[in-house]
């Protein structure tokens, strides 16, 4: 059964890319929800596989407070394998729902390393929130051209995390839309700094300059190919 989940999680993972984030007036209409299966949700029996379990581990030596959440199939493609429930990180993250396990860890890494340090070191402050369009949804990809029609996103195998904006203990409410090429020269690089720490610890790194979908939010996911845009 194990083997079987893991084979359908592959399958998946090939054909996943990036999904946008926060619906504007002037952006492009999003694809439509993936339709899920109108019962609910199916619960996976079987063991947690070792590399869960041992992701697991490493967010409890972290001294990250999660909640392990049940694996469980949507339907039309979205599967959610080895997923956590993030409660405390250090930093409050808002929006973020289950996640699988190692883009969990992979997060919890980047803010600690990644962010916090930047931020004191360019900015001069601590970050007291950041913000995020979200981990899990069952949706297709968004930005991704003719190729990516029909395919289920990252984010329908809740693989992945949107981040849109930072706040600092000062006040200041870093914007990726807004800041990203702002006047301010600490704050571009603040966040030049940052997209480059995640292109360490995630698969796939997106940002502004990847293309429109993205011009208001980092995408990190641990699915497919290396990516750092």
């Amino acid at each position: 059964m194990v083997a079987f989940r893991r084979s359908i999680l592959m399958s998946l993972l090939l054909l996943s890319a990036c999904v946008g984030g926060e619906r504007r007036d002037d952006a492009p209409p999003p694809p439509r929800p993936v339709a899920q299966r109108p019962s609910g949700p199916v619960t996976l029996p079987g063991q947690t596989p070792r590399d869960t379990q041992q992701c697991f581990a490493d967010l409890s030596k972290a001294e990250v407070r999660f909640s392990p959440l049940p694996d469980r199939d949507y339907g039309s493609g979205c599967v959610v394998l080895g997923a956590v429930q993030l409660l405390d990180i250090g930093v409050p993250v808002a929006g973020l729902k289950a996640i699988r396990c190692p883009a969990a860890r992979a997060l919890v890494g980047w803010v600690r390393y990644g962010v916090r340090p930047a931020a004191r070191q360019i900015l001069g402050s601590e970050v007291v929130k950041i913000d995020s369009y979200g981990t899990y949804a069952c949706r297709g990809i968004i930005g991704g051209g003719p190729r990516s029609a029909g395919r289920v996103s990252e984010h329908g195998l809740a693989n992945a995390v949107d981040i849109g904006g930072f706040t600092l203990a000062d006040g200041r409410r870093i914007v990726l839309e807004r800041d990203w090429n702002s006047e301010d020269p600490q704050i571009r690089e603040f966040l030049r700094i940052v997209h480059r720490s995640a292109c360490k610890r995630f698969v796939t790194t997106l940002g502004p300059d990847y293309n429109a979908a993205h011009r208001n939010h980092f995408h990190f996911d641990m699915g497919g190919r290396p990516l750092c845009r």
